[in-house]
């Protein structure tokens, strides 16, 4: 059942390749380049699509026709329903756009629908995508840049740790010179590995995230010891950071607009329960610290890093990569075995 549009707007003429220009140019101005990035990628697909219907005029697009667009994206993609969800958020996102400018009729992108996430799906599939994983982190390194929000997400996304992992860490675990942390499993005094022995290891960070680290240590981090008169790496005013606390980090950080986009769901954020601090995780792009994790593992493994590694660096078999966290589709998983035999 389609919603009713207001059909007396008059409407001005645009093919599809101006009115990406258009858009992309508009947010270049108010996002982080990473948005636009991600904004451009996703909706290079609707051109090819418009190309391939010889669509010349985006004033012929109707609700059916998005509808069309979403199943042919789908297939083209072999999407998971998260990625598909992520892919026409920001559709509506450009169609609501292409109302402002009278280039659709108004209120079309009501009619972009997106598929609705179950709890069992959302705990199989769910992750921080890639593009939204680099449009938060260049909002941070902006505006919060060596803050506890701009720490948590540095060493969850480059590091693929747990949120218990992360929180494990003191300051004496990092070494800046070797640029890596070091886990340990420490029960007794409050913070267990996962794997516990078997989970200790030294991970190697990139310059790049030392600098974070440094930076937050010496100008940023509260002076502060745990109840074991430890020193973490992660602190509050009263000590080490609790897990609930670090959800609510991600929750926060997740949020599309707080790092500059607009609300892909459409929402009036004057009444947005989302906002709230307490509210974060209402916002149905927001995520929690272990989609994190799952993003970061197919981030790295769609960057053709070897399973093995990735498997040594997270702490975790292949079997359970391949069950848990691999989102790659069957598609990229075959033709990231083609690059590696086609010189055979």
């Amino acid at each position: 059942m389609w919603f009713e549009t207001d059909r007396t707007v008059e409407l001005e003429p645009i093919d599809p390749e101006t009115a990406l220009e258009l858009y992309i140019a508009e947010k270049e101005t108010s996002v982080a380049d990473a948005t636009v990035v991600s904004h451009k990628s996703r909706l290079i697909f609707l051109l090819r699509w418009c190309e391939e219907r010889e669509i010349e005029n985006l004033n012929e697009l109707t609700g059916r026709r998005l509808q069309e667009f979403r199943l042919w994206r789908r297939n083209v993609g072999d999407l998971t329903k998260v990625s598909e969800k992520t892919q026409m958020d920001t559709l509506r996102v450009f169609v609501k756009w292409l109302e402002s400018n009278d280039a659709v009729e108004q209120n079309l992108h009501k009619e972009v629908l997106s598929p609705d996430i179950t709890s069992q799906e959302s705990s199989r599939d769910v992750m921080l995508e890639t593009d939204d994983a680099e449009a938060m982190l260049a909002y941070l390194e902006r505006y919060e840049y060596a803050s506890i929000n701009h720490v948590t997400a540095t060493l969850l996304w480059h590091t693929m740790l747990r949120m218990g992992s992360v929180r494990a860490l003191d300051i004496k675990d990092y070494d800046p010179e070797e640029q890596s942390p070091r886990l340990r499993h420490r029960p007794d005094t409050g913070t267990p590995l996962k794997n516990k022995r078997e989970g200790e290891r030294i991970i190697a960070v990139s310059g790049e995230v030392c600098l974070v680290l440094d930076d937050w240590i010496r100008e940023q981090r509260p002076e502060a010891m745990d109840d074991y008169g430890r020193n973490p790496l992660l602190t509050t005013r009263n000590g080490r950071v609790a897990k609930s606390t670090l959800r609510t980090y991600c929750y926060q950080m997740t949020r599309p607009c707080e790092y500059g986009q607009e609300c892909p769901h459409d929402r009036d954020t004057a009444d947005c329960a989302a906002l709230e601090t307490s509210g974060a995780s209402k916002c149905p792009s927001s995520v929690s610290p272990h989609p994190f994790r799952r993003g970061a593992i197919t981030h790295y493994l769609q960057s053709d890093v070897p399973e093995t590694v990735v498997g040594d660096r997270a702490n975790v078999t292949s079997d359970v990569i391949d069950q848990h966290y691999d989102q790659r589709s069957q598609k990229e998983k075959m033709e990231q075995r083609r690059g590696y035999l086609d010189d055979i």
